[in-house]
């Protein structure tokens, strides 16, 4: 008897690519298909998807590797629980960006083989994604490696400090409500429709910023987000106790990019909790912005110097003392995961103010099933 494969996605613009991974995942044997409903998709990346779910089913169903498919019931990454449960799957078969410990756990909990794979395009033909087919939207991410946090005026009143920020290309989708500045990427999208525009970049920012925090503004992005998707390569924010820096570092040399490039390692958990409130039960004080601010300096020294080690350690006690002030950053199943691989990495955070998304890590050792980013130049 042909083992059951089970896939979960959105398969929105069915492409080569899409085919090839049925094709893999039908390898390991029948293949069986759930498909993200409309209102999930909206719900995870605030968009709509080009395809209606019942077309993108029909498309699915038409290919012949297809066992079966059908629209997941649930919400949410996953939203397929329920028809996991009915079908009790022999395999989880899942693209390497599509990889996530809550899956992986899932399919230890219920004793499913769990597979990733790489992304191989079939024969001669080019690599594909939705991703890449919607290109029409180049405005970046960006990541805060240390210091967030001491971009808001409540918190740099206490000691003045810097954020470090980069630039990330929008290579991958990544999950609404994530920390990587989705909110100010969205206005960005209003004000500038498909790339930031030429021109100064700080004043860019202020634009963007601006745009974002209209008069009345109940609570005030962090200006780290606006200058963090317009300003390209690596850069440092010195904020004392205004929500605009008084200071700018940037630093675009290509061999220092690339070198953090290659060791910066990202994670998926989740997107936030539509009623997240990181600013509960916080406990900013003087001497947590200091530490977060000395962490923060010795990060960009580390980074310029190409000290692996150092970075790692700087990145900790950043993250260190933005939870202690922050605590509700970070929750048990996070912390968690972080012990899955603390002893394997450098260093650790969580992107932007926590409460899910991404863990990015930073390793000179590949971490498996892990996204790597590039740095917009």
């Amino acid at each position: 008897m042909k083992k059951k494969v089970f896939v979960s996605g959105c398969y929105d613009m069915l492409h080569s690519g899409h085919v090839a991974f049925f094709e893999e995942a039908a390898g390991y044997g029948d293949l069986y298909v759930g498909i993200g409903s409309d209102k999930t998709i909206n719900e995870l990346k605030a968009r709509k998807t080009i395809n209606s779910d019942a077309e993108r089913l029909y498309m699915v169903k038409a290919l012949k590797v297809v066992t079966d498919a059908w629209i997941n019931k649930g919400s949410g990454l996953l939203d397929f629980l329920e028809e996991l449960k009915e079908l009790k799957p022999d395999i989880f078969f899942v693209n390497a960006d599509g990889h996530t410990p809550a899956k992986e756990a899932l399919c230890k909990e219920y004793g499913i083989e769990y597979v990733v794979s790489k992304r191989i395009p079939h024969g001669n033909l080019p690599t594909r994604s939705t991703t890449a087919l919607r290109q029409e939207c180049k405005i970046p991410y960006r990541i805060d490696l240390a210091g967030g946090w001491l971009d808001q005026p409540y918190v740099s009143k206490f000691h003045s400090g810097s954020v470090i920020t980069i630039c990330i290309e929008p290579d991958y989708e990544f999950n609404d409500r994530s920390g990587m500045s989705t909110s100010s990427r969205k206005k960005a999208i209003e004000l500038w429709q498909t790339d930031i525009p030429e021109g100064d970049s700080e004043k860019l920012a202020k634009t963007l910023f601006c745009f974002e925090n209209p008069p009345g503004t109940k609570y005030v992005s962090g200006s780290q987000d606006s200058l963090g998707i317009t300003m390209p390569g690596l850069n440092k924010f010195h904020y004392d106790g205004g929500y605009w820096p008084d200071d700018i570092q940037s630093l675009l040399v290509s061999g220092v990019l690339e070198w953090i490039e290659q060791r910066i390692w990202m994670i998926p958990l989740y997107p936030r909790h539509a009623n997240y409130d990181v600013l509960a039960n916080t406990k900013i004080d003087e001497a947590g912005a200091k530490l977060l601010s000395e962490a923060t300096e010795d990060c960009w020294k580390a980074l310029q110097q190409q000290d692996a080690k150092a970075v790692g350690e700087t990145m900790i006690r950043s993250f260190e003392a933005q939870i202690s002030m922050f605590p509700n950053m970070v929750s048990e199943d996070i912390l968690n995961q972080i012990e899955v691989y603390k002893n394997d990495v450098l260093g650790w955070k969580v992107s932007g103010a926590g409460g899910g998304g991404y863990l990015i890590f930073f390793s000179e050792n590949q971490i498996e099933n892990a996204i790597q980013i590039r740095i917009r130049r």
